[in-house]
């Protein structure tokens, strides 16, 4: 398959940038891939134990990942996997699955188009935030953090602001989903702030927050605009 070998090394980038993610307490982010040619999928350590499998031990597929989906969120999902596959359109949803000790888990799942070195549309490269610890408390949080994001002077704080606001999550889950894209795509994590921040900040509106998918695509391509130089790592600044 074109771009194999550069999906081999992002795969490896990938899961060492991930382990730093796990450290202690196991990371509310995760990558996922999905290629439509041979219906196959990949994770990362943190999804694979969102739906309760220790890493290396199980292959996702389509029947198993569809098995922890919540029965009524399930169908939902498959047309969406059909509509993504015979459109190849970028995607965003929250919805539920079932690990496999049967806790329920909230989560937001994104999805970017995955290209290979040509170019070619081959797959779906994305990522879950799993929300279940902020389920109770995330819009009364959404909704205070928010009311001052203009006056915030950190850069980092007005990108969390947003992505609490258009992701309805709290404040951990925010930086944990800034982090992740800083360490992914190995942008300085106060520079990629600062881009979201324009970018959000840009999109027009008339009073009421646009489709999601505006702000994902923009949050899946944001290191493309920062204008950064030299790649540096990550920060917690």
């Amino acid at each position: 398959m074109p771009g194999r070998a550069n999906e081999q090394r992002g795969e490896t980038t990938r899961n060492s940038r991930a382990q730093s993610l796990g450290d202690g307490e196991l990371s509310r982010v995760g990558w996922v891939r999905y290629y439509f040619d041979g219906d196959r999928w990949e994770w990362s350590d943190e999804v694979a134990r969102m739906h309760g499998y220790e890493p290396g031990t199980v292959t996702p597929t389509t029947e198993l990942v569809f098995s922890h989906k919540h029965p009524d969120d399930r169908d939902g999902l498959l047309e969406l996997l059909k509509r993504v596959r015979d459109t190849h359109e970028a995607f965003s949803t929250r919805h539920r699955i079932r690990d496999r000790h049967g806790r329920v888990h909230h989560v937001v799942v994104v999805g970017n188009q995955l290209r290979d070195d040509a170019g070619e549309i081959i797959g779906s490269d994305g990522f879950y935030v799993d929300l279940t610890r902020d389920v109770r408390t995330a819009q009364a949080q959404v909704s205070h953090e928010v009311e001052d994001i203009a006056a915030r002077r950190s850069p980092i704080d007005q990108a969390k602001g947003m992505l609490m606001l258009v992701y309805s999550i709290d404040a951990d889950a925010a930086f944990d989903l800034l982090r992740w894209r800083s360490q992914e795509s190995n942008v300085k994590l106060r520079d990629l702030a600062q881009q979201i921040t324009v970018d959000f900040l840009g999109v027009p509106h008339n009073g009421t927050l646009p489709t999601r998918s505006v702000y994902d695509e923009l949050l899946m391509t944001v290191h493309l605009r920062v204008n950064h130089g030299e790649s540096q790592t990550a920060d917690r600044s």
